[in-house]
């Protein structure tokens, strides 16, 4: 029940961007002691600071669709490119929400014979026009700042596919937090799905490094590869020599669509 509270109160400061220490005792029902003893845990995770009367969000919020497709779009496109070009002939694949994993649709080779898996709208829509593609959807809620389905109301038809690669998406990748996202609807998604392919792939822009969102969904030790379009920190590049994890980088895609 604690944690469940804390986990509630983090998420309504970072909806919010910040709240007092009135206005949350109001809204979770709990004395002061109480809320800021849960500040204080929330505060070791070092996504809030103390503000005067509160705190507020030092995490990175989800921006709209908009935004977040046109930051950063060069490296996006590069890192679809170079993810596309992991996809092999009756590969089963899942695809994650998320604007850069979106970029693979742009690189699809019609020529293969792929099972997408995904809660994507962009790549649901480019699969769509494949014949050798067949596609099995995800969520039966549309979320219109992702543009991804959510809500999955039942998971035991998932339990009997393989998975052969998972294509992800974060909002941040942190040695200390793990890799991160903003969607707490989407949270629950992302984890079966690392938890069940058989190849993890992150896809990620060099901004995403040390940076820590709302909710960790998997730890970096989760993913077989990471590719990524700029150069990755040496604490970064220490780690995944260490657990085997593949880096590949998408400079020389950096090009496409010029």
């Amino acid at each position: 029940m604690k944690l469940k509270r804390i986990q509630e109160i983090e998420a309504y400061i970072h909806a919010n961007g910040s709240a007092s220490i009135n206005e949350l005792c109001e809204k979770f029902n709990v004395s002061k002691n109480t809320i800021r003893r849960d500040i204080n845990k929330i505060l070791e995770s070092g996504t809030i600071k103390k503000v005067y009367g509160g705190v507020a969000s030092l995490s990175n919020q989800l921006q709209p669709y908009e935004y977040r497709h046109t930051s950063h779009a060069k490296e996006k496109m590069a890192i679809g490119k170079a993810a596309a070009e992991e996809i092999e002939d009756h590969d089963l694949i899942y695809i994650d929400s998320g604007t850069t994993t979106s970029c693979i649709g742009d690189f699809f080779d019609p020529e293969k014979h792929v099972t997408i898996i995904t809660n994507n709208l962009n790549i649901i829509n480019k699969a769509a026009e494949l014949s050798n593609y067949e596609l099995i959807l995800i969520g039966m809620t549309y979320k219109h700042t992702t543009q991804s389905f959510v809500n999955v109301e039942s998971w035991d038809y998932f339990k009997r596919i393989n998975i052969t690669k998972s294509f992800m998406a974060a909002t941040g990748i942190s040695i200390g937090r793990g890799v991160t996202n903003s969607d707490l609807m989407e949270y629950d998604i992302k984890r079966r799905i690392v938890e069940k392919a058989d190849k993890n792939i992150l896809l990620i822009d060099h901004s995403k490094f040390d940076k820590a969102a709302l909710i960790t969904y998997a730890s970096i030790g989760h993913f077989n590869q990471i590719i990524t379009s700029d150069t990755v920190p040496e604490n970064y590049k220490d780690y995944c020599r260490k657990n085997n994890i593949d880096i590949k980088y998408a400079t020389e895609n950096l090009n496409v669509g010029k």
